[in-house]
């Protein structure tokens, strides 16, 4: 049997100010994209999500750390800033993983459409290491809610 792209499992015994899962990618990029598909998820129903606005996200770093921290950094100032929910993500990671391109898409909130869960503040760097091995890159992420 063919294990999925990516998997997300929420670890349910840290304090009610935070959100904490392990993400699961069977490439970066798939991991980067169950990190950001949790972070909305926690948000509102991902399912109600219109695809009708897409943003291109550039971004440079240290090491794939530092750079899925700048990444879900990035998505939550667009939810804040420009009062967006995305959805769907298209994300190249280059061969050494201190750079990304990613296409986002998604729709302006709505709070008569959209079912909002919870608001998710920050993304922390505390676990956050990625590791890898046969099958998964691996990384434990908490957000501040």
């Amino acid at each position: 049997m063919t294990e999925p792209r990516y998997k997300i499992e929420i670890i349910e015994d840290h304090a009610s100010a935070d959100f904490v899962f392990d993400a699961y990618g069977r490439t970066p990029a798939d991991l980067f994209e169950a990190c950001a598909k949790a972070t909305f998820g926690v948000m509102t129903e991902l399912n109600r999500i219109d695809i009708c606005i897409e943003r291109i996200i550039e971004l440079t770093a240290d090491d794939i750390n530092e750079l899925l921290y700048a990444f879900i950094s990035e998505l939550i100032y667009l939810k804040d800033a420009e009062k967006i929910f995305f959805r769907e993500f298209v994300i190249q990671i280059s061969d050494d993983s201190k750079s990304l391109t990613a296409i986002v898409k998604g729709e302006r909130i709505d709070h008569g459409r959209h079912i909002i869960k919870t608001d998710v503040k920050a993304a922390t760097y505390h676990d956050l290491n990625i590791t890898h091995d046969s099958v998964y890159y691996r990384t434990r992420m908490i957000l501040d809610l």
